[in-house]
């Protein structure tokens, strides 16, 4: 099992709310979801919540591997409001959520589980690539950020519509025509996209957050043949140094709208063993 790991943090003198960990023949991705500008209702914060559930989940996955992905995840997210149910309000509408990819190998498969917007990417033997994300929560947001993406990011406006926006979109959150994503609520993760690929059939498996995608599903600069090569050839830091050369080139938003100038970025780059 060959592993590299790179990530880094929006600021430096910011928490990195990504969480990436490894076991034997298994992997954890989350990205730590807030509303931007409001309390959590948490008094440990979303750093916390992505880390714990992300440590429990791995746990849950290498130890039980004939139960299913999304089992062990519900398991987890259990886990996780037992531990701050007491001191939290996990009614509160801000409370800390996370996106999950999680996969493991066992029988001579990958399975796989992935839960809001971070990516999975499966690279075949074959040449092809399937980038597998969770768009439900793209599709509920393009019904609702028009306003947010007509505005330059960092202005007192764009905050003032980017609040409103995250309002409007954690309405929707965990609800049937919604989008669903870790948080208090186990049944979420029932929801989840699963499945199974031979792990015979693999080149490599990938699993980023959303900040490490930018350079392909925002920007257009690259697609995932591009991104595989980097990885291939100089690592998931020199991924995320494009990333961050390509925001900081575009720091109010005038060429490529979104929410945030940069955003934590995860990069897991697994190459099975022949």
């Amino acid at each position: 099992m060959n592993v590299a790991l790179g990530t880094l943090p929006a600021e430096p003198d910011q928490q990195n709310e990504d969480f990436a960990a490894t076991a034997p023949g298994a992997a954890v991705l989350l990205d730590g979801a807030g509303v931007a500008g409001a309390e959590t209702g948490c008094v440990h914060g979303i750093a916390w919540f992505s880390s714990t559930l992300g440590g429990l989940l791995l746990g849950n996955i290498a130890q039980d591997r004939a139960r299913p992905l999304a089992d062990c995840l519900a398991d987890a997210i259990r886990g996780v409001r037992s531990l701050h149910e007491d001191t939290c309000d996990l009614t509160y509408r801000a409370s800390p959520t996370s996106t999950v990819v999680a996969v493991r190998v066992g029988g001579g498969a990958l399975e796989y589980l992935v839960l809001g917007d971070s990516t999975l990417l499966l690279a075949g033997q074959d040449g092809k690539t399937t980038a597998l994300t969770d768009d439900r929560l793209d599709q509920v947001g393009k019904q609702l950020r028009a306003p947010v993406d007509r505005l330059p990011t960092g202005t007192p406006e764009h905050a003032a519509a980017l609040a409103q926006y995250r309002d409007d979109l954690t309405g929707l959150r965990n609800r049937p025509g919604g989008f669903w994503i870790a948080g208090p609520e186990p049944r979420a993760a029932e929801h989840a996209l699963t499945g199974k690929v031979p792990l015979e059939s693999l080149a490599s498996v990938t699993l980023l957050s959303d900040g490490a995608t930018r350079l392909v599903d925002r920007f257009g600069l690259a697609d995932w043949t591009d991104v595989l090569d980097v990885l291939a050839s100089a690592g998931p830091d020199e991924l995320i140094r494009r990333v961050r050369e390509a925001e900081n080139g575009d720091p109010d938003g005038q060429r490529w709208p979104r929410g945030k100038a940069r955003d934590d970025a995860t990069v897991l780059h697994w190459v099975p063993s022949s």
